[in-house]
């Protein structure tokens, strides 16, 4: 006799168009359920409900699509670069039209506010637009040639098969930012999503099927990260493995891609300081280090960790940033608020770790400082003052909503500072001194440097950042190159 599990019905169910709700892996144009019947489940951080089951595909079957992968890269990569584009094109316009439910998608299976989600969807939605364009771009470079009757000329090539492996705090934009550059450039794709946010990426991967994206030249492999990952590290047909996440995973990632000595395109962990001297626009400084600190409720590798302000305005800057922290809503996604639930239950252990350390060292604690009452995963939006210098959170990526404030009093002093880390992903400055400005945007040891402002990612721009935080670049044409590898050719006419 067979049994048959029954299940909740899932909020994703209540999608406009419910096609987008995909199970299984997408594999060589086919969607993939495992040999095993192994599947994942899916959680609603929010509330802990059950959202839905993905196929848990096992690590002959995630070999089985580079298999696909590999076949492909034949044609696609001579297809006709205006071909290329408006496939992508179509991608775009696909996710353009049906941006409502991939927010929603993302709010039940992340947790996010809607509006942060839907402003996700139209900057994952860049990505392909602008990489489609960019597909005509890369030509034929001819060289002045150093030999006698030769004709030197650079080719850029696509490189083969890529592995994309995503993670969960940006399930769209960070698949979309890896896989139309490297659909682009003429490389076929293999992703691995975060197991935590599954469902985004196999919706992209449906509409990317209804765009005509040919069988094979995108795939989608579900499951357990290690077995997933693992076989693609060992495989020499895989070129190029682009990874975000975790500095200690990007390590593990890189030794396991030595024995194929891969190109590797890493945007690993961030540490960002904020630096407020006197004389900045307070008010300004205030508004964009709460966007800085809290958006996607802290889980940002762009996030504020380390918020210096200058002696003579730390008090007013301090009393205007609880004051807004106070002012934080915090609730279910689909309700809009300013903060959502964390991710699991060690984000949260982590906010309570570091707030006792720096409490127990010293610091003064103004708001927050506990979970908080709207459910297990979530976390009282939290300013701590006067954070001392041998406190974790000093020294580590918090990844939720737990502010630290520290008082300097030179420009050499917090400059020093802000570069003692492993870390150099974004630092942010504010000052109305232009000549201040500049000398602490050239001593940043950081690949990006926001001044007055928050916001600098998009499309058109290389992400990525120095030291511990990354190898290689994200977005612009520097996006691109990097699925790319360059052929030299000198011709003799004879």
């Amino acid at each position: 006799m067979t049994m048959h599990r029954t299940f909740p019905k899932s909020p994703l169910s209540e999608l406009a168009d419910p096609r987008l709700v995909r199970n299984f892996s997408y594999v060589g144009g086919k969607w993939q359920s495992a040999a095993s019947g192994e599947a994942v489940a899916v959680t609603n951080p929010a509330d802990g409900e059950w959202v839905g089951e993905i196929a848990s595909l096992s690590a002959e079957e995630s070999r089985a699509a580079v298999d696909a992968a590999h076949d492909a890269f034949a044609s696609w990569s001579v297809t006709l670069p205006q071909e290329r584009a408006r496939l992508l094109r179509r991608w775009y316009e696909l996710m353009k039209e049906h941006k409502d439910d991939l927010a929603r998608i993302m709010v039940i299976e992340q947790g996010k506010p809607i509006s942060e989600a839907l402003g996700e969807i139209d900057y994952a939605a860049d990505f392909i637009e602008f990489y489609a364009e960019e597909t005509r771009r890369p030509n034929v470079e001819g060289v002045t040639s150093h030999l006698p009757d030769a004709e030197v000329e650079l080719w850029r090539e696509p490189m083969g098969v890529a592995a994309l492996i995503t993670p969960w705090n940006f399930p769209s934009a960070m698949l979309t930012r890896k896989a139309a550059a490297a659909l682009a450039a003429g490389c076929t794709v293999v992703a691995h999503p975060s197991a935590e946010t599954p469902f985004s990426a196999l919706a992209l991967a449906e509409l990317a099927e209804r765009a005509g994206l040919p069988p094979g030249v995108f795939n989608v492999v579900t499951g357990h990260a290690p077995t997933i990952v693992e076989p693609w590290t060992q495989d020499s047909r895989v070129r190029v493995l682009s990874f975000t996440g975790s500095t200690e995973v990007g390590r593990l990632l890189y030794r396991q891609c030595a024995g194929t000595v891969k190109s590797l395109i890493m945007e690993l962990g961030g540490h960002a300081p904020v630096i407020v001297f006197k004389g900045a626009d307070l008010d300004n400084a205030v508004a964009e280090t709460m966007k800085a600190k809290f958006a996607t409720s802290g889980q940002d590798c762009l996030g504020a960790n380390r918020i210096y302000v200058e002696r003579q305005i730390y008090d007013s800057f301090v009393e205007r940033f609880t004051a807004a922290t106070e002012a934080l809503s915090v609730g279910v996604g689909m309700d809009d608020p300013d903060i959502g639930p964390l991710m699991n239950e060690k984000a949260v252990k982590k906010q309570e770790e570091h707030v006792k350390d720096a409490l127990d060292k010293g610091a003064k604690l103004l708001c927050g400082g506990e979970r908080h009452s709207a459910g297990p995963l979530f976390f009282q939006p939290t300013v701590l003052a006067d954070v001392p210098e041998d406190a974790a959170i000093l020294h580590e990526e918090t990844f939720g909503p737990v502010a630290a404030l520290v008082p300097f009093d030179t420009e050499e002093e917090v400059l020093r500072r802000a570069n003692d880390t492993e870390y150099g992903l974004v630092a942010y400055v504010h000052s109305q001194d232009p000549r201040r400005i500049y000398r602490a945007t050239k001593a940043l040891q950081f690949g990006m440097v926001a001044v007055n402002r928050t916001k600098v990612t998009g499309a058109p721009i290389p992400f990525g950042g120095m030291k511990q935080s990354g190898l290689g670049r994200e977005g612009a044409r520097q996006g691109l190159e990097a699925f790319t590898q360059i052929k030299y050719v000198c011709r003799d006419w004879g």
